[in-house]
């Protein structure tokens, strides 16, 4: 493994994709003719100074390729932030990279899902608040759901949990438009072992199901912000799947190459493709 997280493989070994670098956004395209489903993966931020770019780390160009396999064109925008104001410009680089897979003639432009990595959690709430039709699902790995204590101040646009707040009489209601309090406090879960899986559970539901992949030994900073978004979420009936990897810290998929990294890996890739390809 590498001396430092950036440099250090990933968990799986897809085969390598074919990669495009246009400008600032790397396409891993798949193989094979028609309109493909695609995803925009949001790698974390803010990096370390002292890292390359981040679409050349192994561990995001493993997750490309993993698409890629699975018939997925995933694209990778590179990200910088090295203040708050810089999520704006971040944000909007992220849903201009959406657009930019939607206007591909290789892509369907009504299956895009969007994958978000550490830091980047922060992002989540604009896609929380007000999802698009073409958004089939989003999924959050070892996500920062909330500004740190001793942040300069951040907008309320980046605190997702706060997208969460929707009114009792819409965050409570199930899919046929029923209020079902049991549901609404009822956990969705996914075991690291892919079983029971329901990823096309919220069909109808007011957003897009949301793969959330928590590290067991996640960053004592980082774990509470998770708890509270999954509480709340939770209670609110948001369309919830969550992988639990016990024994991962935050990175496992670059950290730690045990099996249960592996089996998490692969649960929230094939949850997400069955929200994709989900009629």
């Amino acid at each position: 493994m590498g001396t430092v997280f950036w440099e250090s493989p990933f968990v799986l070994d897809p085969p390598p994709a074919a990669v495009e670098r246009h400008g600032d956004v790397d396409l891993h395209v798949p193989t094979g003719d028609g309109r493909h489903p695609a995803v925009v993966i949001v790698h974390g931020v803010p990096g370390p100074p002292e890292a390359p770019d981040a679409r050349d780390w192994p561990l995001y160009r493993g997750y490309g390729a993993l698409l890629a396999e699975a018939g997925v064109l995933a694209a990778i925008p590179r990200l910088t932030v090295a203040s708050p104001d810089d999520l704006y410009t971040v944000a909007a680089r992220v849903a201009a990279t959406a657009e930019l897979l939607r206007a591909d003639p290789r892509v369907d432009p009504d299956r895009l899902g969007l994958w978000f990595f550490s830091g980047a959690g922060l992002l989540l709430g604009d896609w929380l608040r007000d999802p698009p039709v073409w958004l089939r699902g989003v999924a959050a790995t070892y996500p920062l759901l909330a500004p740190l204590p001793g942040w300069p101040p951040v907008d309320p646009r980046f605190r997702p949990i706060d997208a969460l707040d929707l009114p009792a009489d819409q965050g409570a209601t199930t899919a046929s438009g029923t209020a079902s309090p049991d549901d609404a406090e009822r956990p969705e879960a996914a075991s690291p072992d892919g079983a029971n899986v329901d990823a096309a559970h919220a069909e109808g539901a007011a957003g897009p199901t949301l793969v959330l992949t928590r590290a067991g030994r996640e960053r004592p900073e980082v774990a509470p912000t998770i708890e509270a978004f999954t509480v709340v979420a939770r209670r609110r009936g948001i369309p919830l799947c969550v992988v639990d990897v016990p024994n991962g810290q935050h990175g496992f998929d670059a950290l730690d190459h045990t099996e249960e990294s592996r089996a998490a890996v692969r649960t929230a890739h094939e949850t997400l493709l069955t929200l994709l390809t989900a009629s």
